[in-house]
């Protein structure tokens, strides 16, 4: 086995902390800068430091090797990137504010690439000309750029990041499937591998398009993706992708339409308290413009709208909250008052919930003035039924009826089959069997590596510190010299030792540091094992700890190695 060398601490450039960062706000940025692994440059952008490099190398080995397995090839595309085939995609101005834009000294315009689905596109056209060069994966683990406009977290949320992104390109659709099912089991294995807690949850395409989208998801309270599982079945999904169906009631017996005057009652707290119903009896209408035009959106008057799942079903469109000078340019539509019954000019959408057959109190387009017993489907129509509920606790699951539970977490990895659209875009057609054209399908598969190492970090942490699985720890054993010359001396040639046989050793040789600190360092930076030549040292006798477990044993020096290296 091959001589890792030993890493003394006496000449590591990290500097652990005592205190918190003073802009730290979760678990992983507060530990991740204590224990020396990652420094601020910026706003969003950090340095990493030798441990820190060593984990994050780690993760990359990992998925660099899971994805070779599967007879993925790996390329590296440049990061700074021309307009034009964004533009080709629309893409340029979809992605908003948050792409890096720049131009050159000519005037030119180019962009940091966030994703290189259009790269790859051009590529492969540039090279694939035929069916017999296809099915072929390829990817790349590189920086990407997003222009955050609060980045927070530490390295969970930054303007610069790295990521694993691969691409399939196949000439059928079966093929696709095959490809997207074939980087699902991959991305299983890395994350089992990284001793990653994930669910895999169905998601939204977002910007990328495309039919079928997952995400994996590592539950975590510093997580900012809300994701509902099923207790009762294999259920789970992003909440922005969690859809109830229409279910049409009986409404034959309603009693007509009836106006209600309904005085200083502009908000649906208002109307419910002085009716004396429940907020779930009356109903919300919401209006928005898309791309100038305004539409409406009923939900029931307890359940809020999730704009994200708005914004999904219009994108590309410009979707934004009605303004005052937009309801003085409609008298017709009554502020705080506005019911669907009657409206003009107006496209009216509504959860699932608002289904046909229900009844409810709205507005009755009238200041002060509402209207009960508005029936779905008898009093007014819904053009198209669209999920934009924000899901509750509780809510039934889609596929059993259960109560959903919801929980916080971090996207570690996203999967997407895209199907042809930027095949359609940039016109990726090769020769078929037939030596007819043939137009590639395609599919996009991300990981968050840097991510990867907060999600760990967030997970495996306890309340001294760091706690890395074995695979992605920047050492296998972390040996400290409690102080003297004969414990220095010990600890120097266990680790000689233990790199001979192939072992990754961090050892703690600082002169003049108290053996307190160093026990508290050796807890925060978090390497599984802790081997200690202390008060034993004269006698060849050392202490073994688990950083997980805690517990200890004392050992010679013989029985330590052969423990370590698993010969014991």
């Amino acid at each position: 086995m091959a001589k890792a060398p030993v890493q003394r601490m006496s000449q590591l450039m990290a500097k652990t902390l005592r205190d918190d960062p003073a802009d730290a706000e979760v678990l992983s940025h507060k530990l991740l800068v204590r224990a020396g692994y990652v420094r601020r440059t910026a706003a969003g952008i950090w340095s990493w430091l030798p441990l820190g490099k060593k984990v994050l190398s780690n993760v990359e080995r990992i998925v660099r090797e899971e994805m070779d397995a599967v007879g993925a090839q790996e390329v590296s595309l440049p990061a700074l990137l021309p307009r034009e085939p964004y533009e080709a995609t629309g893409r340029w101005s979809e992605y908003g504010a948050e792409l890096f834009r720049l131009q050159d000294r000519k005037g030119g315009d180019y962009l940091l690439g966030p994703t290189h689905e259009e790269i790859f596109t051009l590529l492969v056209k540039d090279q694939c000309s035929s069916y017999k060069d296809l099915p072929v994966i390829l990817y790349q683990i590189q920086t990407k750029f997003r222009d955050e406009a609060r980045p927070r977290a530490g390295i969970l949320r930054g303007r610069e990041f790295l990521m694993k992104d691969s691409y399939s390109f196949d000439t059928e659709d079966e093929g696709l499937a095959q490809s997207y099912g074939v980087h699902r089991q991959a991305y299983q294995r890395i994350f089992e591998r990284l001793g990653l807690d994930y669910r895999i949850c169905a998601a939204t395409a977002g910007a990328m398009g495309g039919s079928k989208s997952e995400e994996f998801l590592a539950p975590a309270e510093a997580g900012e993706d809300t994701f509902a599982d099923c207790p009762n079945c294999d259920f789970a999904a992003n909440t922005e992708a969690v859809y109830q169906a229409v279910e049409a009631v009986d409404g034959s017996a309603v009693p007509a339409a009836e106006e209600i005057p309904t005085p200083d009652t502009p908000t649906i707290e208002t109307l419910a308290a002085s009716l004396g119903v429940p907020a779930s009896a009356t109903l919300k209408n919401l209006l928005v413009k898309v791309d100038g035009e305004i539409v409406a959106i009923g939900v029931p008057g307890d359940r809020e709208v999730d704009m994200d799942k708005v914004e999904e079903r219009f994108a590309p469109a410009v979707v934004e909250l009605v303004t005052e000078a937009d309801f003085a340019a409609r008298p017709d539509l009554v502020r705080g008052y506005v019911g669907p019954q009657g409206l003009e000019k107006v496209t009216y959408l509504a959860d699932p919930r608002v289904a046909p057959g229900t009844s409810w109190i709205t507005g009755a387009n009238k200041p002060g003035t509402h209207t009960k017993n508005v029936v779905v489907g008898r009093d007014f129509e819904v053009s198209e039924y669209l999920d934009v509920v924000v899901v509750q606790d509780g809510d039934p699951c889609p596929a059993c009826g259960t109560g959903l539970k919801l929980d916080r977490a971090i996207e570690i990895g996203h999967i997407f089959q895209l199907g042809r659209k930027y095949a359609d875009a940039l016109k990726l057609d090769v020769l078929g069997q037939n030596g007819k054209p043939v137009r590639v399908t395609m599919g996009s598969y991300g990981i968050g590596v840097s991510r990867a190492v907060a999600a760990l970090a967030e997970q495996t942490a306890d309340d001294k510190g760091l706690c890395w699985p074995a695979e992605v720890a920047p050492a296998d054993v972390h040996v400290v010299a409690a102080g003297k010359a004969l414990q220095t001396e010990l600890a120097l040639e266990v680790s000689e030792k233990l790199s001979a046989a192939g072992l990754r050793v961090l050892v703690d040789d600082r002169a003049g540091v108290s053996p307190g600190v160093k026990f508290t360092d050796a807890e925060l930076i978090g390497v599984p094992k802790i081997l200690v030549a202390g008060r034993r040292a004269a006698e060849g006798v050392v202490e073994l700890k688990d950083r997980r477990t805690g517990e200890r044993e004392e050992l010679t020096v013989e029985e330590a190695i052969a423990r370590l290296t698993d010969r014991g």
